[in-house]
């Protein structure tokens, strides 16, 4: 059973997202409410988001009712960053388009892809991401990103922070600023 702020925004995504794509249900909540850390916090509702636009849905929902949201992709973080006790958007599976540019120097690249299909899809270019995690087979570029993975082998030099060339961002508005684009940063 959802508290009235949770089952309110429950509602208010309902007529957008499909329910399968919801969890609220003890099973789920637990399951979903621990990552690769030793941490654990059962969140109130577990949404698969498909699309930017409900990404956009949830963040302007969940401002206007002051809920906290916390996104995760594969959950591999080992500090308790993709755990909740509120709201906890998973950007995973439907989250894998890429696109290579300039003959491989750059890739765009959706948060549900792991780090190894990164470096797959750039091997025949030569190239690889800059972070080297130790769970690269399974984190996903997502929390690679927010987390600033590094690696043993990229060190600080070539870190998330250090290779990441621009963002698309969703903010809690709904708006979305792509640092890529002249024009997105200027309406910005």
């Amino acid at each position: 059973m959802l508290s009235t702020q949770y089952q309110e925004l429950y509602n208010n995504l309902i007529g957008t997202i499909d329910s399968k794509r919801m969890f609220h249900d003890p099973l789920h909540t637990l399951a979903y409410g621990t990552d690769a850390s030793f941490y654990r916090l059962i969140p109130k509702l577990v949404i698969k988001v498909k699309d930017e636009s409900e990404v956009a849905l949830i963040l302007k929902e969940c401002s206007k009712l002051n809920i906290p949201v916390t996104f995760r992709a594969a959950g591999t973080s080992l500090s308790g960053q993709a755990i909740s006790d509120s709201v906890l958007v998973i950007a995973g599976n439907h989250w894998t388009k890429y696109k290579i540019d300039e003959n491989g120097l750059k890739i765009k690249m959706q948060p549900g892809l792991t780090g190894a299909k990164a470096n797959s899809l750039l091997a025949s270019y030569g190239r690889k991401i800059g972070p080297d995690p130790a769970s690269i087979n399974a984190a996903m570029i997502g929390g690679i990103a927010a987390n600033n993975a590094s690696g043993m082998c990229c060190g600080t030099s070539e870190n998330s922070y250090k290779t990441v060339d621009s963002l698309r961002i969703i903010l809690a508005d709904g708006s979305v600023l792509d640092t890529s684009s002249d024009e997105s940063k200027a309406q910005f």
